[in-house]
């Protein structure tokens, strides 16, 4: 992303305090004459990296025992802003002030020497539609849509002559492994094979990408790919694809759904079991007419 200077990375699992080592990451920040720190998440945690490195400006919404931490602080409507990428962008004004509309897209560039690299090194085929499965979802097992399905779509695939990528990383591998097995070879599983730089790149080269609700689906959104999002107990209304073309596919009317839950509360797992292979496949080809009649 051009608007993007640098990336700096923090080693900390969900949950973690980590004091100290936040501590010493923001005192390494202080020299960097930093104006503003703009903090996404609600919690402590993550407030503390700014304040340990003396931005003058830290903004944010409330949160849990934030105050003294962020000195530019935001109350969140909910109902005013429902999407999620609106909330974060909310925090670009001052509060009280009204958010820019519409979003303006995000949009990510290739590294086109990174992809040629990619594609030799792991020796893929690009003389067959490319089909990129997303199959993972770190929030939990309540977004995945299950491993069979993945399995059974690949088949289908292949036998419309396509190669079918799995994509993710390395905490994805169980899941990739199980439907690259059950696929029969359908589906090629490069989880953990790439860095998520040559993640973004080899999805540029898909025809098609089928995804659970998850970063790597708001990465082939932002990538402009054609696009199957498959949600569960998780909902459009708040994390959708930014991408107009597209396709949603949920179960609707099930009052348990949306639940944002990790895993079923129920135990039954309708939103996800009951979105059948053939369901998504006939996704696919509403994508397939969409492309055709643009071109």
């Amino acid at each position: 992303m051009p608007e993007v200077d640098e990336i700096i990375e923090t080693p900390f699992q969900h949950g973690e305090l980590k004091l100290g080592p936040r501590w010493r990451i923001g005192r390494s920040l202080r020299g960097r004459g930093y104006l503003e720190a703009i903090v996404l998440p609600n919690s402590f945690k993550a407030a503390l990296i700014p304040f340990f490195a003396d931005i003058p400006l830290r903004v944010g919404f409330v949160g849990e025992l934030r105050f003294g931490l962020l000195n530019i602080v935001h109350t969140l409507d909910e109902r005013k802003l429902p999407l999620m990428a609106e909330r974060y962008a909310q925090l670009a004004e001052m509060p009280g002030e009204p958010m820019s509309r519409p979003l303006e897209a995000s949009r990510l560039c290739v590294d086109l020497a990174n992809l040629a690299q990619t594609l030799e090194r792991i020796g893929l085929d690009r003389s067959k539609p490319v089909v990129v499965f997303c199959a993972g979802a770190e929030y939990g097992p309540a977004k995945r849509w299950p491993a069979e399905y993945f399995a059974e779509l690949a088949r289908r695939l292949e036998a419309r002559g396509a190669v079918v990528w799995l994509i993710g990383s390395g905490g994805d591998n169980p899941i990739a492994e199980q439907i690259a097995r059950e696929s029969g070879g359908a589906a090629l599983n490069l989880c953990g094979r790439t860095d998520l730089a040559s993640a973004i790149d080899l999805m540029s080269v898909a025809d098609l990408v089928v995804s659970n609700d998850s970063g790597l689906m708001h990465v082939a959104a932002a990538l402009a790919r054609p696009l199957v999002a498959l949600y569960g107990s998780s909902s459009p209304a708040h994390t959708p694809p930014l991408d107009g073309s597209a396709r949603i596919v949920r179960m609707e009317g099930l009052a348990c759904s949306p639940c944002y839950e990790r895993e079923c509360p129920l135990g039954h797992f309708r939103c996800m079991k009951e979105l059948t292979p053939e369901r998504v496949l006939a996704e696919i080809d509403r994508v397939e007419a969409i492309g055709s009649s643009g071109s």
